[in-house]
């Protein structure tokens, strides 16, 4: 990431209230994908006078804005990350709901040489696996 989310509001033209920044901060700390239930637990921390609604309006106002990504995960909350992060995938705990975001190198490879094999020069794509762990005897 090169740019804060603030300045990236900032260039934007975006209005920037003082409750504004309290939640471009947190999204901006996150080091996971919170819904918005989560971030206004964590900004209400940094100033009592948020609103959930405030954080509904801000999120939806940065998504719009190519600010922030939206992410469904099949659990009924939308999540939100950065939208300027390098490139990654999603693999979903069923049972925990945690998010590891991974890169591989011939899962790119291979949905490439899909789009050619189709008749596609592969302009980006989203990919979530959604697992549950391992038990230790499946390992081996």
């Amino acid at each position: 990431m090169t740019e804060t989310i603030l300045s990236r509001c900032e260039a934007r033209g975006l209005r920037m209230t003082d409750q504004r920044r309290v939640i471009a901060g947190v999204l901006e700390a996150a080091a996971d994908h919170p819904d918005v239930e989560e971030l206004y637990n964590r900004a209400v921390g940094v100033d009592p006078r948020i609103s959930l609604a405030t954080v509904y309006r801000t999120v939806k106002l940065f998504e719009e804005a190519g600010i922030l990504e939206k992410h469904e995960f099949g659990d009924g909350r939308a999540r939100y990350e950065t939208a300027d992060r390098d490139h990654h995938d999603h693999l979903i705990d069923m049972h925990s709901g945690e998010v590891v975001e991974f890169v591989d190198a011939e899962i790119e490879e291979l949905q490439n040489r899909i789009a050619k094999r189709l008749g596609y020069r592969l302009m980006g794509h989203r990919l979530e696996l959604y697992g549950v762990p391992l038990k230790p005897s499946e390992d081996d």
